[in-house]
C-alpha cells in the first residue's frame, strides 16, 4: 500500500483485516466515494462458523453478496447452501458474463475477475419446481416446527406435543399429513379419549382447530412437503470431485406465498443438521455454511420454547462446523439473543423515508463498534453494491468497521435457462433416490385397519335373577372381550404391557419412543 496516496483512515482500517490464513475478500475500502484497491476487506475462513448477518433495502445487493461469499467458500472447498426466494440466484452454476461495468468494479476494486461458475445441486420443497424433492416426514418435523407453520398458539402447541409423544410411545409412524391427522381424530373420539385419561386429555376444541389448520395446509399443497423419501441433509456436506464446496441452491419460487412454511423448513434443515453432525470444536474452516435468506419471517409470531430452540440451535451448532448468516432488511428483525451470536456483519443501505425508518436505522448503528463513520450518514449513502463491513479477526476480535465497495461475483448474476437448471438436475446421482414419493404402512393404514369390536353373545342373567350391578356388569363384559380378543391395532396396544406403563405414568420414557432434540425434532435412524 502506498502510503503517501492513501488517507491515514485508510491505512489504520485495512491494517484490521491483513489476515495471515486463507480468507475471503469481499471488496476494498470505501472513503468519500472512494475505493482504495490496496485496502482489501476481507473475512478468514476459519470465523465462518461464528455466524453473521447480512442485512439491507431492498435492491441494495444482498443477493449477489451471498452469491459472492458462496463462490469463495465453495472454490475454498467449503459445502454451502442458499435459498433462492426471488428464483435469481441459480446463476451461480454458471460462468459470468464480461461486461463494461463487471470490468469497471474489478478495476475499483482490485479484483482480477474471471466468469466461473459453481458446482451447484437445485432442489425444491416437495417437488414444487425443477428442483431435486426435499420432503421431511411429520415425525422428523417435530412438534415445535409444525405448530409454526400451523400458526398454532402455545395451548395448541403443547397439545400437538402430546400427540406427538402418544404416536411415538405407540408405534404409530408420522410420515404424512393423512398420518397425523389420523392419529389426531382418533384421539379426539371416545375410544381416544380414554387412552389419554391419566396423562392429560386432547380437548375437541383444539383438536378441531388443529385439524382445520392441517386440512387448509394440505389444500394449499403442502402436503407434499411431508412423506418419503425424506430428505438426508448430510447431502448438504458435499463436496465436488475436484475439490470443491457443492452449493446447494433450494428453489423456493413456487413457495413465495407459504413463507411460514418455507422459513419453518430450512429451521428443520438447521434442526436436523445440529441432531445429526458430531462435536469439532473450532475447525480450520466449516463444514457448511447455511445462508438463512428472509429470516424475518422464521422469528414473527414465534412462541416461546420456538425462539428459546433456536437461540440454543444457533448457540451449539457452530461446534460442528456449522456457520448460519441470517438474511433480511434490518438488525431488529433477529432477535438480540441470536444478534448477539452473529460475529460477522454485511449492512447494506437502508433507507429512511419514514419514521419507523429512522427509528430502524439508529437502532442498525447502535450494534456497531464504535469507528470513525458517521453510520447514520454512511448507511444511507451507501449505492448498490456497497456495504458497511465488520467480522471478527483470526484472534476472535471485532474487525475496524469499514465501508466497502463489494467485489462482483464471477458467476451469473441471474438465473439459468430453465433447460440448464433442468439438465444439472436430471444429472444428478441424487434426482433417482428423492424422486419418486414413497407411501408406506404407517398410522393412517394401521388405524383404518381397525377392525371393528366383536359383538359379544348374550351372557346376562335369566329374566327371573335379580338386576346385575352396573360395575360387575362392566367387570364380565371387558373379561368376555379380553377373551373372544380386541381386533386391530387398538386391542394390541390396550394388551401391551410398555402401554400400559406408559398409561401409569406419562413421564417415564418408552424403549419405542423416539428420541427427540431442541425442535422436538426425530434422530434420524439409520
Amino acid at each position: 500500500m502506498d502510503s503517501d496516496l492513501t488517507p491515514q483512515a485508510v491505512r489504520e482500517i485495512a491494517a484490521g483485516y491483513a489476515f495471515t490464513g486463507p480468507a475471503l475478500d469481499l471488496g476494498a475500502v470505501l472513503l468519500d466515494g472512494t475505493a482504495y484497491p490496496d485496502a482489501q476487506v476481507r473475512i478468514p475462513l476459519g470465523v465462518l462458523n461464528r455466524h453473521g448477518l447480512v442485512a439491507g433495502a431492498t435492491g441494495t445487493g444482498k443477493t449477489k453478496t451471498l452469491q459472492l461469499i458462496a463462490e469463495q467458500l465453495s472454490e475454498q472447498g467449503v459445502p454451502v447452501f442458499l435459498a433462492d426466494i426471488k428464483g435469481d440466484v441459480s446463476g451461480v452454476a454458471a460462468p459470468g458474463t464480461p461486461s463494461e461495468r463487471t470490468g469497471a468494479r474489478a478495476a475499483e476494486v482490485g479484483q482480477q475477475w474471471a466468469p466461473r461458475g459453481c458446482p451447484v445441486e437445485f432442489y425444491a420443497l416437495g417437488g414444487q419446481g425443477a428442483g431435486i424433492p426435499v420432503r421431511a416426514t411429520v415425525t422428523s418435523f417435530g412438534p415445535l416446527l409444525l405448530a409454526k407453520v400451523l400458526d398454532l398458539n402455545e395451548t395448541q402447541e403443547s397439545s400437538l406435543s402430546l400427540v406427538f409423544h402418544y404416536a411415538d410411545a405407540k408405534g404409530l409412524e408420522l410420515y404424512d399429513l393423512k398420518d397425523l391427522t389420523a392419529v389426531i381424530a382418533f384421539l379426539a373420539s371416545p375410544e381416544g379419549k380414554e387412552e389419554l385419561r391419566t396423562i392429560g386429555g386432547l380437548s375437541a376444541a383444539t383438536a378441531g382447530v388443529i385439524l382445520r389448520a392441517l386440512t387448509v395446509l394440505e389444500n394449499e399443497g403442502a402436503g407434499a412437503f411431508f412423506g418419503e423419501p425424506e430428505f438426508d441433509t448430510a447431502e448438504l456436506l458435499r463436496t465436488a470431485p475436484d475439490g470443491r464446496g457443492v452449493v446447494s441452491v433450494l428453489e423456493l419460487p413456487a413457495v413465495q406465498d407459504r413463507p411460514r412454511l418455507f422459513s419453518t423448513f430450512l429451521m428443520w434443515l438447521l434442526a436436523d443438521l445440529y441432531q445429526e453432525l458430531p462435536e469439532v470444536g473450532d475447525p480450520d474452516k466449516p463444514k457448511l455454511v447455511f445462508f438463512f435468506d428472509e429470516a424475518h419471517l422464521l422469528f414473527k409470531g414465534a412462541s416461546k420454547a420456538f425462539l428459546e430452540a433456536i437461540t440454543q440451535t444457533v448457540r451449539l451448532i457452530r461446534s460442528k462446523g456449522v456457520g448460519i448468516f441470517f438474511v433480511t432488511q434490518t438488525p431488529r428483525d433477529v432477535p438480540s439473543d441470536v444478534l448477539a451470536q452473529l460475529g460477522n456483519r454485511v449492512q447494506h443501505a437502508l433507507r429512511a423515508y419514514t419514521p419507523d425508518d429512522a427509528k430502524a436505522l439508529k437502532a442498525t448503528v447502535s450494534t456497531f463498534p464504535r469507528s470513525s463513520y458517521d453510520l447514520g450518514a454512511v448507511l444511507t449513502s451507501l449505492g448498490t453494491g456497497e456495504a458497511v463491513v465488520t467480522v471478527l479477526s483470526e484472534k476472535g476480535a471485532p474487525t475496524p468497521v469499514a465501508a466497502t465497495r463489494l467485489r462482483a461475483p464471477q458467476s451469473l448474476m441471474g438465473p439459468i435457462d430453465a433447460a440448464d437448471l433442468r439438465a444439472v438436475v436430471d444429472a444428478s446421482p441424487l434426482t433417482a433416490r428423492y424422486r419418486d414419493a414413497i407411501d408406506r404402512e404407517s398410522a393412517y393404514e394401521k388405524l383404518a385397519a381397525r377392525a371393528p369390536r366383536p359383538e359379544a353373545a348374550p351372557t346376562g342373567p335369566p329374566a327371573s335373577a335379580p338386576p346385575e350391578p352396573a360395575a360387575r356388569r362392566e367387570e364380565r363384559e371387558g373379561k368376555a372381550r379380553e377373551q373372544a380378543g380386541v381386533g386391530g391395532l387398538l386391542g394390541s396396544l390396550l394388551n401391551n404391557p410398555s402401554v400400559k406403563s406408559f398409561a401409569r405414568s406419562a413421564g417415564k420414557q418408552l424403549g419405542q419412543e423416539i428420541s427427540r432434540s431442541l425442535f422436538g425434532t426425530s434422530k434420524r435412524r439409520r
